[in-house]
């Protein structure tokens, strides 16, 4: 899942985010880790702006009818990546709130292409803080075997990636929910006022 947690869509949004073609584009995505708390700020965000939360792995799992690791068992990753993709490009398309990606979304370029232009905020994580969050031993096919090898390995090929695609990088290590939520408010507000233009002063008339 993208974190602690199963959280789908679970408020209507009161903000909407417009995007380039007039649709509405999420306020926030979060990009990161297991373990880096992308579920856990995300509620708190969306309740922060009084929008809704979205999860794609939830929407994945919904898509398919089954948990993320029986999709891996029963299609194959392939098959669970064009799932991902495609619901991540739902969800940028038509969802106003808070949108948290799963921890491998990224590894696809159609994907990463997808988020540009998009606010994406990677939630940095070292592995302690991870295992103190969700564990290890939880039920997840890419970190069989050694977890704690694996989720640095996948944490080595996936970190240039993330900061590829995120335009803001929160370190969470050590952090409460709160306050990294408030940190990532900050720069919601910090971007609105870059974004928003500069009023014009009306040219006096020239007496000729």
């Amino acid at each position: 899942m993208a974190d602690i947690g199963d959280a789908g869509d679970i408020a209507d949004g009161a903000h909407t985010t417009p995007g380039r073609d007039g649709g509405a584009h999420p306020l926030v995505v979060l990009v990161g880790p297991p373990g880096a708390g992308k579920t856990t700020v995300g509620l708190l965000l969306a309740a922060a702006h009084g929008v809704g939360f979205r999860d794609t792995d939830a929407d994945v799992e919904t898509r398919a009818g089954k948990p993320i690791p029986d999709i891996f068992v029963d299609e194959g990753e392939p098959h669970f990546r064009a799932l991902e993709h495609r619901a991540v490009a739902d969800a940028l398309a038509d969802h106003p709130g808070v949108l948290a990606l799963g921890g491998g979304a990224i590894l696809d370029p159609a994907t990463r292409a997808l988020l540009a232009g998009h606010h994406v905020v990677f939630l940095d994580v070292d592995l302690a803080d991870a295992v103190k969050r969700v564990g290890l031993d939880a039920p997840r096919p890419l970190l069989m075997g050694n977890p704690r090898a694996r989720w640095r390995e996948l944490m080595a090929a996936r970190r240039p990636l993330y900061t590829e695609v995120a335009a803001v990088t929160v370190n969470t290590a050590g952090r409460t929910p709160e306050d990294v939520a408030a940190e990532i408010g900050h720069t919601l507000e910090t971007a609105s006022h870059r974004a928003r233009p500069e009023p014009t002063t009306p040219e006096k008339d020239v007496k000729r």
